[in-house]
């Protein structure tokens, strides 16, 4: 459930200590409902332990976060019936079948019907051809779609991606990217996509946070980003010319 403003995802000075190490620090943001928000950022910047976070996977040392309305601290078993999460390596069950696999996924989920879901998400994602192929068979790219249809067999309000175009050749990106619009635009999931792909976030994403050492250093629109930075010719230049202005 969106807030009055529309905002899906609310984040207020969400950190992260480890020991004397701030892996993310004071990082502020919200998301609306409907977006596909890209969070960029150099490897090691926090955008990993920023999704753990959100997904309840870690708890933060301090601040706090709502997904639909639910507190990610206090609400954490509520917050995952309202998300999906890709990882940047799927985690599947190798000797079973596309179909095995989500529907030991489903049925933990309680989702009525596992079946009948199944098939619809594996068609939904034109996968429905793999349902029974062992997953330890398929490509990166289509451990990557199965993955996908784990994250929203239960039809999820907020779907989270790590890296989820990496080791993928220029075809599965470019399908990959598809499917992401499709879930956004038919199926009116919102999109929070950790990435450090400049060349995806052009032509996938709404809304784009930039972080850098554990700390969010920019925060708007695509289209606002572009014309703001009008004299880059590129959306890798704009992002070198956010991380100089803040003294990196």
């Amino acid at each position: 459930m969106a807030d009055n403003e529309g905002n899906i995802i609310i984040v207020r000075n969400l950190s992260k200590r480890y020991g004397e190490s701030m892996a993310v620090s004071d990082v502020s943001f919200s998301v609306k409902e409907g977006d596909i928000f890209g969070f960029l950022g150099h490897n090691g910047a926090g955008k990993t332990t920023t999704v753990n976070m959100l997904t309840t996977l870690l708890e933060p040392t301090r601040g706090s976060a709502s997904i639909a309305g639910f507190d990610i601290i206090t609400q954490p078993i509520t917050v995952r019936k309202n998300i999906g999460y890709v990882p940047e390596n799927v985690q599947l069950y190798e000797n079973l079948t596309c179909f095995e696999n989500l529907e030991f996924f489903a049925k933990i989920s309680g989702i009525e019907h596992p079946k009948v879901r199944i098939m619809e998400v594996l068609r939904l994602l034109n996968a429905a051809s793999y349902a029974n192929k062992r997953v330890g068979e398929l490509s990166k790219g289509m451990r990557q779609r199965i993955g996908l249809a784990q994250a929203i067999i239960h039809k999820p309000k907020v779907l989270f991606l790590d890296e989820p175009t990496s080791g993928l050749d220029p075809m599965g990106v470019k399908e990959l990217r598809d499917t992401i619009i499709a879930l956004n635009e038919q199926e009116g999931i919102t999109i929070f996509m950790n990435t450090h792909l400049l060349s995806e976030v052009t032509k996938t994403c709404k809304t784009i946070g930039v972080l850098n050492h554990g700390k969010l250093i920019y925060n708007d629109t695509l289209k606002k980003t572009l014309n703001r930075f009008n004299n880059e010719d590129s959306l890798e230049k704009i992002y070198f010319s956010i991380e100089r202005k803040n003294g990196n």
